[in-house]
Formats: structure tokens, C-alpha cells, sequence
């Protein structure tokens, strides 16, 4: 089956179109002119603000003109992630999407639902003719997967509304009602290197088939850091053997869990079968470590042409130090909300290469103070071996508001629809409702939508019976919206 003969079928035939475009973070232009485009073809009142951002308005219909506007927004790039073997190339390419019994998933790169599935429901409510519906301002936002730029930099004077309805929550039966703020946290050290001994093999390592996701909302699974795993080998490496490193490169995105790092190291002609045999009972440990959380997880060494040169021994060992010592994973659980990860860290690139050592990692918290000091955390082991450190794109959380008029709604909704009571929780993911927020005060705000998992990877997958239900209880919340 075709995504564009599902059902809802405007919802899946905008998503199919939204697909077709390619809308990296930062390389929004072209979506940003589509949704433009769309707003006008409509008739309906099409803003885009200095930084991106589009607002279409559309009225109320029949007999809602006294309810609260309300705000519908989602954001229109995507994370743009692939398997190590694919040649798809997201600048020029749209995703291949397939159904899989109740899924719609992408062949070899991340499926962009996240959040595209909320982009193309808000099109499809914007063009109904049969949906009843307080007066909408429809906000597509740009850069939220890499920034926050468009929440960040939005002008709130396009905007009247005093509900603000986010859909980009990833299982249907919750909704989300605060979220962790974030800080980006780079460093940057020049290292010395030396001539490779000339009686030395090179040998290129690949780590891959690691799971990946979500830095926020998968990073309490235990999945694994290939960053940090690939370390681990180069420290353990270095007290068996002569060890030598080339170059690295690992993880691309700062917002996903790292899945692939790849280096190539040296050893002397003599501990070649030395070297082999190390690395392959280095595999067979890490394995029998993840067996049960990363079943795909693959250590591979082959030969390779010799490198001119190598890092010195002396920053070998300073950097191999630092990236064991740098926390990543969990930092602290919340002490106030069940099983909620408060803070944490992911370390999502490292680079060596080139005289130059890079490493880029993003922090979490839903509360401002741990969040500086997981960061600090991060930061000192680099800055002790001399490495520049610098933060950016710091965002502010969400605080959770248990006593929401909308939140009460919802929840009164959810039970009659369902006959059960939805999750409300807050989530380790950078909504952007907490930056929305500050823009725009005493707004009501909440989060939901349809299930999606392995955003951020090529995992990445939305449940097709799920899309319905949120498509469903989402008009029945526009219908009931309170008067002004």
C-alpha cells in the first residue's frame, strides 16, 4: 500500500508532499516556500517573519467565532540521518517511505514524522471544509532539531491565540505538559603529530549497527555510545599494545545517540596478530555486554593503506583520558517526577583529524541549575587537557502547569474517547514550547501526538492506527475549545 492511500487521507497525502522535499535543519528554504505557497493557494493569511517561520490564519467556521484561538504548531525540519551504506543523498533526494503492516517506515534514513507528521495534520485542518474549529493561527516553525532558531527568534506580534496545541509528542496516549531545556557544549584542541614508523600496519576500525535515537527521549535505554565505545577500544588498545591513532570520526548529529565511529590506527609489523587478536576479544566483550540492547552491534577491523602520520604518544593519551573521563548518558533522575530523566549528556561527535581534535555533545535538563552543571561537567575533563571549550544554543525548559485549563479538557476528552486515563508527564526532549512560552506569556499550552519511535535514527517509524486516533481526538479538542 501507498503512504498516500492511508486514512486519514489528507493527513497522509500532505506527509507524502512534505516528504518529497528535502527540509534539513538550516536548509529549510525550500519547505519554508512550500508551506508559504500552500497558505496562499488556500486564501488564507500567510505570514513569514525575518527568520523563517511561516503563520497561516484561518477563521473560525459556523457558530465558533466566540471560542479561544488557538495556536497549532509543529516545526518543519527534520533530522536528517542515514545507515553508513547508504548513498541517499538528503540534499537533492526525498525520503522512500514504505507501509510494513501497521507502520510507515523509510528505507535506510530517518522518516522525518518527527515532526512532519504534525506539519501535514496542521495542512489538512487548514484546507477542511468540514472540520467545526475556533479561529487557528497555524505556526510552522524552522531549525528545531538543530537550535531552536525559529522559536527562539520568533515575533510573537503575528500571534493572538491563548491556547497553544504542540504536536510533537511521540506516543498517543500521553500529554506533555513541560520539557528539558538544553546546551550545546563544543571543544576544540590542536594536537602534534609524527611521522608513522615505517615498519607499521594500519588497520581502519569500524563501529556500527548501534540503535541510536533520541539523545533526549532514549538516552535512559542504555543504548550504546559508539563514540564511547570506540574510545574504550583505544584506551584498552593502548596498555597492551604500541598502539597509534590516525584519525577518527564518530557520530554526526548533536541531538542523536551516536551509531557508527570509524579511526584508523597503526602497530608495528610484530604486534599485528597481537592487535588482532586484541580487537577481537575486545568485540566479544562489548557484545556480550549489549547482547540483549544492541543485537546489531558489529567490531570490525581490516587492513588499510598506511597514514603518513599519527598523533603524537602524549596527546594520545590526553585525549583517550578526557573522552573515557567526559559523563555521558544519565546525569541525574528527577526526584520529583517518576522515572523522568532530569539530566543528562550525550556525546554526539568526536573528530581527530588533521592536527585537530573536535568534540561536540549536548546537555539536558528541566532544571536550569543541573543543566549548568552537567555542562561544567562536560567541559573541565576537556579543558584540563587544554582543549577550548564553548557553549551555545541554550534553551530554556518548560514548567510543568498541573493546573492547565487545557491540560483539564484534554484529559476529560481522552477518557471519554478512549475510556482510559492518558499519561501526563513531562519529557527529556527539547519541545519547543518552553522558549514559545517565554514569548508569549500566559499562554496554555500542551503537547501530544501520534506514536513515532527511533526519531533521530533511521529506525525511525510512525504507527499507522496511531495517526488515526490523534487525528480523531485532535478535532474533537478543536471542538470543544472554551469561549474567549
Amino acid at each position: 500500500m501507498n503512504v498516500e492511500n492511508l486514512q486519514p487521507a489528507a493527513l497522509w497525502s500532505n506527509f507524502a508532499a512534505l516528504n518529497a522535499i528535502p527540509r534539513a535543519s538550516k536548509k529549510e528554504e525550500r519547505i519554508i516556500e512550500f508551506i508559504v505557497a500552500y497558505g496562499k493557494q488556500l486564501g488564507l493569511e500567510t505570514i513569514k517573519d525575518h527568520i523563517g517561520n511561516v503563520v497561516i490564519k484561518k477563521p473560525a467556521t459556523n457558530g465558533m467565532e466566540d471560542r479561544q484561538t488557538v495556536i497549532l504548531q509543529s516545526h518543519l525540519d527534520m533530522v536528517h540521518q542515514k545507515n553508513g551504506d547508504s548513498n541517499f543523498d538528503f540534499d537533492t533526494q526525498g525520503i522512500s517511505m514504505y507501509v510494513d503492516g501497521d507502520w510507515v517506515k523509510a528505507d535506510g534514513t530517518t522518516l522525518g514524522a518527527d515532526n512532519g507528521i504534525g506539519v501535514a495534520t496542521i495542512m489538512a485542518i487548514l484546507a477542511a471544509t468540514d472540520i467545526a474549529h475556533p479561529e487557528l493561527e497555524a505556526l510552522f516553525t524552522i531549525d528545531e532539531e538543530t537550535g531552536m532558531t525559529g522559536a527562539k527568534e520568533l515575533d510573537p506580534s503575528n500571534l493572538s491565540g491563548t491556547i497553544l496545541l504542540n504536536l510533537d509528542t511521540e506516543e498517543d496516549d500521553e500529554l506533555t505538559i513541560g520539557c528539558a531545556g538544553g546546551v550545546d557544549t563544543t571543544t576544540q584542541y590542536n594536537y602534534q603529530e609524527q611521522p608513522v614508523g615505517k615498519d607499521s600496519t594500519a588497520f581502519s576500525i569500524t563501529i556500527k549497527g548501534l540503535l541510536g535515537g533520541h539523545s533526549g527521549m532514549d538516552i535512559h535505554k542504555g543504548r550504546a555510545n559508539a563514540n564511547k565505545l570506540m574510545n574504550r577500544l583505544l584506551y584498552n588498545g593502548n596498555k597492551v599494545l604500541e598502539l597509534q591513532l590516525s584519525s577518527l570520526e564518530g557520530g554526526s548529529l548533536r541531538n542523536a545517540i551516536p551509531r557508527e565511529s570509524s579511526a584508523v590506527v597503526t602497530v608495528s609489523a610484530g604486534q599485528k596478530e597481537a592487535f588482532l587478536s586484541f580487537a577481537a576479544d575486545f568485540s566479544k566483550v562489548i557484545q556480550a555486554e549489549y547482547q540483549s540492547i544492541e543485537p546489531a552491534l558489529s567490531i570490525s577491523v581490516a587492513e588499510t593503506e598506511l597514514p603518513e602520520r599519527v598523533l603524537e604518544k602524549s596527546d594520545y593519551l590526553k585525549i583517550v583520558n578526557a573522552l573515557y573521563a567526559v559523563p555521558n548518558g544519565v546525569f541525574r533522575m528527577s526526584p520529583d517526577i517518576a522515572n523522568l530523566v532530569e539530566a543528562s549528556s550525550n556525546l554526539a561527535k568526536v573528530s581527530i583529524k588533521d592536527g585537530e581534535f573536535i568534540t561536540k555533545s549536548l546537555q539536558r535538563s528541566s532544571v536550569e541549575s543541573t543543566k549548568e552543571d552537567v555542562a561544567i561537567a562536560v567541559g573541565s575533563g576537556f579543558e584540563n587537557m587544554g582543549c577550548s571549550v564553548s557553549t551555545s544554543g541554550d534553551y530554556p525548559g518548560w514548567k510543568p502547569n498541573s493546573d492547565s485549563k487545557i491540560l483539564a479538557l484534554m484529559r476529560s476528552l481522552y477518557k471519554l474517547s478512549f475510556n482510559a486515563e492518558p499519561n501526563v508527564n513531562a519529557c527529556h526532549a527539547g519541545l519547543e514550547c518552553g522558549i514559545l512560552g517565554a514569548h508569549l506569556p500566559g499562554m496554555d499550552m500542551i503537547s501530544f501526538g501520534p506514536t513515532i519511535h527511533g526519531a533521530h535514527s533511521p529506525d525511525e517509524r510512525v504507527q499507522i492506527s496511531s495517526v488515526n486516533k490523534f487525528w480523531n481526538y485532535l478535532l474533537k479538542v478543536l471542538e470543544e475549545i472554551p469561549a474567549r
